[in-house]
């Protein structure tokens, strides 16, 4: 990845896409800060780096089972159109791409973008990357097969108002797929206390957890919003070989989950 630094000013579309979107200026920032490091596996998103296998897999397997695909097939999903929101980099939006799939990735951030284009186009990847919110997406109708919302729902200004856009733009039949962290007092302690202050996996500041959500909450948004929420996995860490692990039973923190457009 280059180490070129790439700075902007906040444009004007930008600022009218705050105003009428569920964007919050506040977590905005805290990106526009790491933006530069999304390609470095042990620079500040390396938390994400590390899930992300886990991640792809979960999407991939269920979505292969959802829409009846050869999930060991190297480009399994062809012919799926699938929305990355808050793509960041492309951490997301490139393994789908080497699936098969027609990928778009948004971000409000521009810095995001292109360090997101740049990246595909060192690894010729044909991705669409655009600034822009998912309300920019409702207003010129676009539909996508699968949508992905993941480390994002916690970091927006009106989640119920998100996730409503967010499931009109599922294409009948599809699948919307979220993960995030659940508001309990032991995510306070690990997610906060232990990967900012102890572990400084993250900046300090990184989560708001009063801005987490819990599963009965999403689920409640999305069912109101016409998504059948089936599927809730916890998603753990294991301090012994430092990976991270699906565990249905266990959705205390992190958890992963995804549903079906009515």
């Amino acid at each position: 990845m280059t180490s070129k630094v790439i700075r902007y000013k906040m444009t004007e579309k930008t600022i009218n896409n705050i105003e009428k979107s569920s964007i919050d200026p506040i977590e905005m920032e805290k990106f526009r800060a790491m933006a530069n490091e999304w390609w470095d596996p042990e620079g500040k998103f390396k938390p994400l780096h590390k899930i992300n296998p886990l991640r792809i897999e979960y999407i991939r397997d269920n979505a292969s089972q959802h829409f009846n695909l050869d999930k060991n097939s190297l480009s399994s999903f062809s012919g799926l159109k699938v929305l990355d929101i808050g793509c960041g980099g492309g951490l997301l939006c490139e393994p789908m791409a080497r699936l098969g799939a027609t990928v778009t990735g948004i971000d409000v951030l521009s810095e995001n973008i292109e360090i997101a284009k740049i990246h595909s186009e060192e690894t010729s990847l044909s991705i669409k990357y655009r600034q822009a919110t998912i309300e920019e997406l409702v207003s010129e109708n676009m539909e996508f097969d699968i949508i992905l919302n993941m480390e994002v729902v916690e970091h927006v200004a009106n989640i119920e108002d998100f996730l409503d856009n967010c499931a009109s733009s599922v294409s009948p039949n599809g699948l919307l797929f979220f993960s995030t962290l659940n508001r309990t007092p032991k995510s306070f302690l690990l997610a906060i206390i232990g990967a900012e202050y102890i572990l400084r996996w993250l900046p300090r500041g990184t989560h708001d957890w009063k801005k987490f959500i819990k599963p009965s909450e999403i689920t409640n948004f999305l069912s109101k919003a016409e998504i059948d929420v089936r599927d809730l996995t916890g998603v753990t860490f294991n301090p012994i070989n430092g990976l991270w692990d699906a565990n249905s039973n266990d959705l205390e923190v992190n958890y992963m989950g995804y549903g079906k457009k009515i």
